[in-house]
């Protein structure tokens, strides 16, 4: 926890901390042989539910295509897309986060890491992925959403495919920009351009394959 008066001493222990969680964080994405998808979205939600079932089957299309599917290593959506990737013979990776409650790594993880720090969390869903898939979420998705977004949009990292699951949920959130932010000139258009949403969990899959194929043949 940050705390507004610590000694030099504790500020320097702390910065130490942090960095010996990126390092392991880099050696953990290291490890990841293969293409990977971050999967995001509410840890609140069961099997039975719209958001959990489509993970899973999305998960799963991604693993039988060989990809590995990273989450925040916890329940909800995360257990249902590491759940779907072990199911479809994939790499199942959880970057998981000391919290008060919730949560200790599902079941279906194959390669794990819990982190203390966010932030160096939150890199680690970048470096690994070649694209974000979101369901709907609480704040700590839509703080994963929006974190990609400006990292994209101000070319922190190359612009990759960022996928919102679920129309429904997430159409007010796409009023909002369109019909607030976008004419206040708070957003440009081309910000709108950076998501893409459906239902479909092959959509999904074919949105961020077709753009990692495209920039592999780029870089050739």
């Amino acid at each position: 926890m940050l705390e507004a008066h610590w000694t030099r001493e504790e500020e320097l222990e702390h910065a130490r901390r942090i960095g010996d969680e990126f390092l392991k964080g880099f050696e953990t994405v290291d490890s990841i042989d293969r293409p990977a998808v971050s999967i995001f979205g509410s840890a609140r939600v069961h099997e039975g539910s719209f958001a959990y079932d489509q993970a899973r089957a999305t998960a799963r299309l991604f693993a039988e295509a060989g990809w590995a599917v990273v989450t925040g290593g916890g329940p909800g959506v995360m257990e249902a897309a590491n759940r779907g990737c072990r199911e479809g013979g994939g790499l199942s990776v959880g970057f998981n986060i000391e919290l008060p409650r919730e949560q200790g790594l599902n079941p279906y993880v194959d390669l794990g890491l819990t982190f203390h720090h966010f932030y160096a969390r939150k890199t680690m869903f970048v470096k690994a992925a070649e694209g974000f898939v979101v369901f709907p979420g609480g704040f700590g998705t839509s703080d994963e959403l929006f974190e990609a977004l400006t990292l994209i949009q101000t070319g922190k990292v190359l612009h990759f495919p960022v996928v919102l699951f679920g129309s429904e949920f997430w159409s007010p959130m796409l009023d909002w920009i369109r019909d607030r932010a976008l004419p206040e000139g708070m957003v440009a258009p081309d910000d709108l351009d950076l998501l893409t949403v459906t239902d479909e969990p092959a959509d999904a899959m074919k949105c961020v394959l077709d753009r990692y194929v495209e920039r592999e043949r780029s870089t050739v």
